[in-house]
């Protein structure tokens, strides 16, 4: 499997690709991922800053806690990215907007403490109250 992945939003406004392995993918539970989506979770991989490139289009952005700014498509509204004051070398880009989302498995719940309590989790993976960010 080519560790070249591509993806873009939902009307197609905004392309991007990045070149890294698929892993360090986290279903986060927070509050502002729950909020910013309109999902009950957002599922994430991180990759190196320097391995992303946006392909089309210039995304929205919007400064939705003092260490985050996510961006989204201003035409169709879908939220593709996060870039972090607290892992400034690296992008959180949402694994429902890949092409092929199948191939990107989560290997971990992030912010539990905030988990909705109806909402049953995977108890095989490991789950953190909070994210711990190398």
């Amino acid at each position: 499997m080519s560790d070249l992945h591509e993806g873009g939003c939902q009307c197609g406004a905004l392309r991007y690709s990045f070149q890294a392995p698929l892993r360090d993918i986290a279903h986060c539970h927070c509050s502002i991922c729950r909020r910013s989506t309109g999902g009950i979770l957002v599922t994430w991989i991180t990759v190196p800053l320097a391995a992303f490139t946006w392909l089309r289009g210039e995304p929205a952005r919007f400064a939705s806690s003092p260490s985050c700014e996510r961006y989204f498509c201003a035409t169709c509204g879908a939220h593709l990215a996060l870039l972090t004051t607290l892992s400034p070398h690296s992008l959180d880009v949402t694994i429902a907007t890949l092409d092929h989302p199948e191939q990107a498995a989560a290997d971990r719940h992030i912010w539990t403490q905030s988990r909705l309590p109806w909402l049953e989790v995977d108890p095989q993976l490991p789950h953190e109250r909070q994210e711990h960010i190398d």
